[in-house]
């Protein structure tokens, strides 16, 4: 089995941290497992902290320096590693987002965010803060775009999204704002940037149908489940929960239309919705 892998500490706060943590545990002498018993914790989320795919709460941070006697070193630094743009409650599944090697979200009313253009961002920003400013929603836009640069690297990570049909029919922001939209998913995917299957309306009942899903894999570290709900959000790790979210993850794909006919239905309804403009 390989090795760890070795972060650069320079890349970001929460990547110093995750290779600090490992230097120290290991001139402890002490295994995940062993590091993870007094924080209760299991050992595999010792190694997503050293991975820099889950973030490190204040008090762990204390704990660590007790157990590991670094003088602070972690509660100094924990503040700057958890500063981020993004709401508290998506904070963590944002940075896991941005380390993961693949990545499958299931979309039940939404464009995933990562495959959102500014049009349909500002439309969704604005119809959920009525009364929020123009700078307020200009920087939530811009949070977003910058998730998407994810995709700007030909390769990783995978990204496979689940569309519920009613993605496709909720207009957002207007005719044209749905037409560009729609026609930016079809062009990652005629790409092969993206693989994209739609689930129709004919499908009926399935076993996400309460919520969305987003699952996250790494290189060095167990796969992540991201659960969200109206302003809140959960990131889980239990094998066993990941696990039956996986399933239903392949169920959804196994029931959705193939990336084919997903792709030619999309592109068809851009074009109702840019000859809708046009009227």
């Amino acid at each position: 089995m390989p090795g760890p892998k070795d972060l650069d500490p320079s890349s970001s706060p929460r990547a110093l941290l995750g290779a600090e943590l490992r230097h120290a545990r290991e001139r402890a002498g002490l295994t995940q497992d062993e590091l993870g018993g007094p924080l209760f914790v299991s050992g595999s989320f010792i190694g997503q902290l050293e991975a820099g795919t889950r973030r490190m709460q204040p008090d762990y941070a204390r704990r660590l320096d007790d157990i590991l006697g670094t003088r602070g070193f972690f509660t100094r630094n924990c503040r700057a590693a958890n500063k981020s743009r993004y709401p508290d409650h998506f904070a963590e599944a944002a940075e896991a987002e941005a380390v993961a090697t693949a990545i499958k979200e299931y979309a039940p009313l939404l464009i995933p965010g990562l495959l959102q253009t500014e049009g349909y961002a500002r439309a969704m920003f604005r119809a959920g803060r009525p009364t929020a400013t123009e700078d307020v929603i200009d920087e939530l836009v811009s949070a977003r775009l910058d998730r998407a640069k994810l995709l700007a690297d030909p390769t990783t990570p995978l990204l496979w999204a689940v569309l519920d049909e009613a993605v496709l029919r909720r207009t957002m922001g207007g005719p044209a704002v749905m037409a560009h939209a729609l026609s930016h998913v079809a062009t990652l995917a005629r790409r092969h940037r993206i693989i994209v299957q739609v689930l129709p309306f004919a499908a009926g009942g399935h076993m996400a149908i309460e919520g969305s899903l987003k699952l996250m894999s790494f290189t060095d570290a167990p796969t992540l489940a991201y659960l969200q709900g109206l302003g809140m959000g959960e990131l889980q790790d239990d094998p066993a929960a990941v696990a039956h979210y996986e399933l239903t993850y392949d169920l959804l794909g196994a029931t959705a239309l193939s990336p084919r006919d997903s792709l030619t239905l999309i592109e068809s309804v851009a074009e109702d919705y840019a000859h809708e403009d046009q009227s």
